[in-house]
């Protein structure tokens, strides 16, 4: 499997989203967007060799930074911004749900 190196921060779990949702909801009006991550920035090739082990799947990751449509988001430009709500669940432990 070939991934690139690019940081990425997983999305929140549907709990903390729904909890942001109804957070801005009943809020002041925002006038723009809310973002909603992880609590946690991982490579996204470390990702996938991540989620691979946890699905016993003994597939190797091979680092390409010119693969998938994630090569185009070099650097942390998957990484939430100042601002973003971090939810609470980290990936392993959404994965071991």
């Amino acid at each position: 499997m070939r991934i690139v190196v690019s940081e990425s921060q997983e999305g929140a779990e549907a709990a903390g989203v729904g909890q942001a949702v109804a957070d801005v909801s009943v809020g002041v009006p925002l006038r723009g967007t809310l973002n909603i991550a992880g609590p946690e920035v991982f490579a996204l090739d470390e990702l996938g060799r991540i989620t691979l082990t946890a699905r016993g799947d003994h597939r190797a990751v091979v680092t390409d930074d010119s693969a998938g449509m994630y090569a185009a988001a070099s650097g942390s430009a998957l990484v939430a911004k100042d601002g973003a709500v971090i939810a609470r669940t980290t990936y392993r432990e959404w994965l071991a749900r």
